[in-house]
Parts: C-alpha cells; sequence; structure tokens
C-alpha cells in the first residue's frame, strides 16, 4: 500500500546505527530513536548546522566533503546521546572543542590505518619492485585487505553485532520508504539489509578510487608520498561520493547493479538481520524525521 505523500518523495533520507538505536538525517534536522531499559522508545531531533546543508552541499565533488565531515560530527553526537538514553545515564552534552578532537583523533586514525600504514609495508619492498604502478597497486590491495579485516575483527563483538542489526533496520527502513510503503514492520521485512548509499559502500568505494587516484602520483620520495595520502583523502572522498550518489539514483540501471554488488556484498559484514524491536526504533526514527520535515515546510509556506 502506498503511503507516501509528495514531500516525502522529495526528500532522501538515510542515517546510521547508533547505541540500541537509529539515527536519521531529515533536511534540516536529524532525528533520533532509542530503545531505553524499560523497553520504551524515545525520539527526539536536533537541527543541522547550516554548513551542512548550505551552498558546499550543492557544489560536485566538495559535498562529498561536506557528507564526510558531517557524517563524523553527527556520528559522534549521536552515539553519545544514544549511550546515554539506552544507559540511562545523566545527559553529557558533548562540546565543541570535544567533538573536534573526537574528529580529528578518528581521521588520524583512519588515514594512518589505511592510507599511510599500506603505503609503508610496500615502500619497504622498494628494491623488489621496479614498477611504480605495481607499487600503487600492491599498496591499494594491502589497503583493502587492512579495511576487509578491521571490519570483520569488529564485527565479531556482540555489542557491534546489535550496532549492525540496527544497521540492517536502519537499511530495511529506508528501503522502504523509497518504496512509498507505509512505515510498519511487515512492510519493512520485505527489503534487505544492504543499501547502495550505505557507509560501508562509501568506504569501499574510497578504496577503489584511491587505487587510481595514487597512480597518477607515482612513487615520489616517501615523505611526498606521505603527504600526498594525506592532501588527497578529500579530493578521493569527494569523487567516491559522486560514485554513491549515481548508484543511488540509477541503482535499477543493470550496469549500475553490476558495479555495486561488491559494496552490497561487503555489507554482509556490518550489517545483521534486525528483530522486531529494532525494526519498531528504525521506523520510529524515520516517522520523527518525515514528520520534522513536514512541520518545517508547512511553518516555511505559512
Amino acid at each position: 500500500m502506498k503511503g507516501q505523500n509528495p514531500l516525502e518523495k522529495r526528500i532522501t533520507y538515510g542515517g546510521q546505527a547508533v547505541i540500541e538505536g537509529v539515527m536519521i538525517r531529515g533536511q534540516s534536522h536529524y532525528s533520533l530513536a532509542v530503545r531505553k531499559p524499560n523497553g520504551e522508545i524515545t525520539t527526539e531531533y536536533s537541527k543541522l548546522n547550516t554548513f551542512y546543508t548550505g551552498a558546499l552541499r550543492k557544489i560536485p565533488l566538495a559535498r562529498g566533503v561536506v557528507v564526510l565531515i558531517e557524517t563524523m560530527l553527527i556520528g559522534i553526537k549521536a552515539l553519545g546521546r544514544s549511550a546515554n538514553i539506552a544507559l540511562e545515564e545523566e545527559d553529557q552534552e558533548i562540546s565543541g572543542w570535544s567533538m573536534a578532537i573526537m574528529l580529528l583523533l578518528s581521521i588520524g586514525f583512519g588515514v594512518g590505518l589505511f592510507f599511510i600504514a599500506p603505503l609503508l609495508a610496500i615502500r619497504s619492498l622498494d628494491a623488489y619492485i621496479e614498477s611504480d604502478g605495481l607499487s600503487n597497486f600492491a599498496e591499494g590491495i594491502l589497503r583493502l585487505a587492512i579495511f576487509l579485516a578491521y571490519i570483520f575483527l569488529i564485527g565479531r563483538f556482540k555489542d557491534i553485532k546489535r550496532v549492525f542489526a540496527y544497521h540492517g533496520a536502519e537499511h530495511m527502513t529506508v528501503h522502504a520508504y523509497e518504496h512509498g510503503l507505509h512505515l510498519e514492520t511487515n512492510n519493512v521485512r520485505k527489503f534487505p539489509t544492504a543499501h547502495n548509499r550505505c557507509g560501508t559502500a562509501f568506504l569501499l568505494v574510497v578504496m577503489m578510487v584511491a587505487i587510481v587516484v595514487f597512480t597518477f602520483v607515482g612513487r615520489p620520495s616517501i615523505m611526498i608520498s606521505i603527504a600526498s595520502r594525506i592532501v588527497l583523502v578529500p579530493i578521493i572522498a569527494g569523487i567516491s561520493y559522486e560514485i554513491i550518489r549515481l548508484s543511488g539514483f540509477y541503482n535499477n540501471n543493470p550496469f549500475v547493479k553490476l558495479i555495486a554488488y561488491p559494496s552490497l556484498a561487503l555489507q554482509s559484514l556490518t550489517t545483521r538481520q534486525p528483530d522486531d524491536e529494532q525494526i519498531e526504533v528504525a521506523i520510529a526514527a524515520m516517522n520523527k524525521a518525515i514528520n520534522v520535515d513536514k512541520e518545517n515546510q508547512e511553518t516555511s509556506k505559512s
């Protein structure tokens, strides 16, 4: 049964899993739904900073960097808030400085593990690799292997498995919304836990795009190579976002399906089949985001 109105069809929703809950990003706000220890689902929303919704959001390549920053900062904030709700602890607002430090640490960890470490490992074999192209390709394959190993290992933890189940619930709910179905558990159950616009898909595309981009860099001195792995990350992120964005728009195209298959397959590691209660939380988050967008549009017209 169709359940969308014209407003809802114009809005693209996405989100992420948090501690015992789901966050959904709307037009100018993001919603959060978390199940408390007593079984009650609590929902709330927060306004997005204008940096995330301003002019840069409409510029190709630049918007990919904006989305990356937004995802990390809002993700940190939503995770902290969901943990407080799920554990029924006193609210502790994350300060701007704390978020900035956590963002820098997260970026530093990601760049160090997935970009600098593979570079140093392969460059230690320079005496055995004559071709610059082969060196960059080997570095890219090692980077991809580290990424897959990292995803596999963190997925072994019990608490992470629950988060991954909420991740699946979020994707299934977005699918149901995009297909115009009423957001109820039976309808959400009809869809897979994988989605083209998933952050996991984005990261995999980043790994693949990096191989191509670094091929043009060649094999300069180690310091220049390290600098390139840092400086070129925003460009790689921008290109990768455009690819993911296009795959989301044309997800029924056979060629796009073929290209997207590895990303969708990888999500078998980062999603789990959710139970009905987890789906109910994802639905609550989506409904909250939709209702806030409706109210904002009605207010702007009045």
